[in-house]
C-alpha cells in the first residue's frame, strides 16, 4: 500500500486530501509543518509527499530541499502562489510537480497516480548503455550525466527531459508529448511546465544549452 505523507497547517486541507488518499487505498499521514515533515522522512519511508508552501517554522520549500538531500522521495507542492517565479523556484529545489490552490481534489489524486506509476524503476544490464551528443554523456544505468567530464547536478525531472531530447535527435517533440512520456499526463488545464522545466535544465547546459531549440508554436528539438 502506498503511503503518503501530508504537510499542510490547514485542517480542513489535510482533512480533504487525507479523504480522498484514503478512499484510493493510500497510507495517509498527516503533519502541520516543514520541519515536522522532515523529522517523519527521517524516521519514515514515504512513497510521496504533498506539501503545503507557506507553513509556520519551516516551508515547504525549505522542507523539499532539505529532504531530498537524503532521500529521493517524489514531493507535490500546493501553493496559493502560483507565479512563474514560484514554480521555477519549487523545480529548483526539486518539487516534482506543482498544484495551485483552489484545486481539484480528484486532479490532485490522479497526478499523485501519475507519479506513483512512473516512479524509476534501475534498468536491467541489458537496457543500460551510454548514450552521448557531443560533450554530452548519459549513463542510463547509473541516471548520471556528465558534461565535457564533470558531473551535472541534474533532477530527476531534468534527466528525464534530457534523456528524451537525446533519443530524439533532430525530431521536433511537442510540449504535450514531453509532459505525456515525462510526467505521464496530456496536460491538466494549460500550464508552462515544460517551459519552466527546459529553463531549469538548459541553464545547467553550459556551452550546450542551444543544443535545446524551440520550436515557436509547436515545442524543442535537440541537435547535438
Amino acid at each position: 500500500m502506498p503511503k503518503i505523507l501530508i504537510t499542510d497547517d490547514e485542517p480542513n486541507i489535510v482533512t480533504l486530501i487525507s479523504r480522498y488518499a484514503q478512499r484510493e487505498g493510500y497510507e495517509v499521514k498527516t503533519v502541520s509543518d516543514g520541519r515536522q515533515a522532515i523529522e517523519a522522512c527521517k524516521n519514515e519511508d514515504f512513497d510521496i509527499i504533498i506539501m503545503d508552501v507557506m507553513m509556520p517554522d519551516t516551508d515547504g520549500f525549505t522542507a523539499c530541499k532539505k529532504i531530498k538531500e537524503f532521500k529521493d522521495i517524489p514531493v507535490i507542492m500546493l501553493s496559493a502562489r502560483g507565479t512563474e517565479y514560484d514554480k521555477l523556484f519549487g523545480f529548483e529545489v526539486g518539487v516534482d510537480d506543482y498544484v495551485t490552490k483552489p484545486f481539484s481534489p480528484m486532479e490532485l489524486m490522479a497526478r499523485i497516480k501519475v507519479i506513483l506509476n512512473h516512479k524509476k524503476v534501475p534498468e536491467s544490464k541489458t537496457e543500460a548503455g551510454i548514450i552521448s551528443a557531443g560533450g554530452i554523456v548519459i549513463d542510463k544505468l547509473g541516471m548520471t550525466v556528465t558534461i565535457d567530464g564533470e558531473k551535472a547536478d541534474l533532477t530527476a525531472k531534468e534527466y528525464a527531459i534530457l534523456l528524451l531530447f537525446v533519443q530524439n535527435k533532430g525530431i521536433v517533440l511537442s510540449r504535450d508529448r514531453i509532459l505525456n512520456e515525462v510526467w505521464g499526463y496530456d496536460s491538466f488545464g494549460v500550464d508552462r511546465t515544460v517551459d519552466w522545466q527546459i529553463k531549469l535544465l538548459r541553464g545547467k547546459l553550459g556551452e550546450y544549452r542551444d543544443c535545446i531549440k524551440t520550436i515557436r508554436g509547436v515545442g524543442y528539438k535537440f541537435e547535438s
